[in-house]
């Protein structure tokens, strides 16, 4: 299956683009309304036209970064938030970014991969995160698509790639999902473990 930038940019030039919901998720301001700490450094892979970042960077967090395998909607966060840093707005392929961060937002991006990826998104994550960092955000729990994006899942599946590199804060249905999202999302805090003690 072809999920490069080609096809990611034709989904935004030809509008094909239903997992946006046009304004930040609203299970994660909820999230946002309560960090104190604002100088923590948050990325937000696959974010797309990511309203996330827009709100998150207008309440003053600057240590935003959104990455994004189409240049399309990183001009467009650019177009909407003109004071948005540039160098903070990223287009590469995720499995290629080798920073570091406190805090990882999944809104619409592991849903967005290949299924087959899925154990290399944890990984990564881990890798990605500083130690205690967070990976927070939401995750489909029902069953979608098999040969397209968005990519279905369960919470059982979830935990398969998740325990072995995160301590499981939660992971529950969310009560609070966008009105065409409800009873079809769990909210998730994983904090990433320290030590690990995978099988060789």
């Amino acid at each position: 299956m072809d999920l490069s930038a080609d096809f990611w940019n034709s989904k935004y030039k030809t509008s094909q683009i239903g997992w946006d919901l046009g304004q930040v998720s609203p299970p994660l301001k909820a999230y946002f309304e309560q960090l104190t700490n604002k100088e923590v450094k948050i990325l937000i892979p696959g974010g797309g036209n990511s309203y996330e970042a827009e709100y998150l960077f207008n309440n003053g967090f600057q240590n935003v970064f959104v990455a994004d395998i189409s240049e399309i909607p990183l001009q467009n966060i650019q177009n909407r938030v003109p004071d948005f840093p540039d160098t903070q707005l990223i287009h590469t392929d995720f499995f290629n970014l080798n920073d570091s961060f406190d805090l990882i937002i999944e809104q619409t991006f592991f849903c967005a991969i290949h299924t087959s990826l899925r154990p290399k998104y944890a990984t990564k994550m881990h890798e990605l995160l500083h130690p205690k960092g967070k990976l927070v955000g939401l995750l489909f729990d029902a069953v979608l698509n098999e040969n397209h994006p968005p990519f279905g899942g369960n919470q059982k599946e979830y935990l398969e790639y998740f325990q072995p590199y995160f301590d499981i804060h939660k992971l529950e249905p969310c009560h609070n999902s966008f009105h065409n999202r409800q009873g079809m999302e769990l909210f998730f805090i994983f904090e990433k473990k320290s030590n690990l003690h995978l099988m060789p």
